[in-house]
């Protein structure tokens, strides 16, 4: 995903890759910048935006040493918590600068939380499976839980689950906010695919996303980049964004 960024970040006229980090891949041409291993490179190139495609763990020191050098945060990373956030917002609205937070940068993916969300107050049931490649290591993903909260605050009315035994623990996925059922898919082949069904009486809606390539997610990080200077503090999401 970093090589996907930095190409894309580099072929646009309005952006200048100053530089790009990781200790896993140093040497490494990508976009143009040679990549280092310190991301005090960052800090030194005067970046304005850095992008952190990595893990929770490294992402929650990152952003913190972010804040502190003044620099703006696009963050596709998830796994957050919910103290997280908080601390987030805190150390950036402190810092006078933006921390963009997208579970899911793809423009079909924002799109599809949308339209579930408006159609949740229209059901009387709904479940969310996500489907992700087999090396993702959090289940369910941070889209499938944004969309499962969006469709929860959408509608507080919602049919029981009518399930009575499970034959096999946990075959009717995990419960979401308002009891809306999560079921998490891995598979090699995929990429990152969200399915909402939402079911009345006579008649079912389905929405579905399908992100096949990770170039999917690069205008809406392209759009993150160019919006974080104009913002300051947490935002999470890109509705606000791109104004759905």
């Amino acid at each position: 995903m970093g090589a996907t960024v930095c190409e894309a970040v580099a072929s646009d006229p309005d952006l200048d890759l100053v530089a790009a980090v990781d200790p896993n891949r140093v040497g490494v041409t990508a976009g143009g910048a040679v990549v280092v291993a310190d991301r005090q490179a960052m800090a030194d190139a005067r970046a304005d935006v850095v992008v952190d495609f990595t893990i929770a763990e490294a992402a929650r020191d990152n952003l913190f040493w972010l804040a502190e050098q003044r620099i703006h945060a696009v963050v596709g990373t998830t796994g957050f918590t919910d103290e997280d956030l908080v601390q987030f917002d805190a150390a950036f609205t402190s810092a006078g600068r933006a921390c963009i937070i997208a579970p899911n940068f793809a423009i079909s993916a924002v799109l599809m939380m949308r339209f579930a969300e408006i159609a949740a107050p229209y059901f009387d049931t709904a479940e969310v499976i996500e489907l992700h490649h087999d090396a993702k290591i959090d289940a369910p993903s941070g889209t499938a839980r944004l969309t499962v909260e969006k469709m929860a605050a959408a509608s507080g009315t919602w049919a029981p689950d009518p399930t009575e035994h499970e034959m096999l623990s946990g075959v009717r996925g995990a419960e979401g906010p308002a009891g809306i059922r999560v079921h998490a898919v891995r598979m090699r082949g995929m990429v990152a695919h969200h399915e909402v069904i939402l079911g009345a009486e006579g008649q079912t809606l389905t929405i579905r996303q399908d992100s096949t390539d990770r170039s999917s997610f690069m205008p809406g990080v392209l759009a993150a980049v160019k919006a974080a200077p104009d913002r300051s503090g947490l935002i999470v999401g890109l509705d606000s964004l791109l104004d759905v």
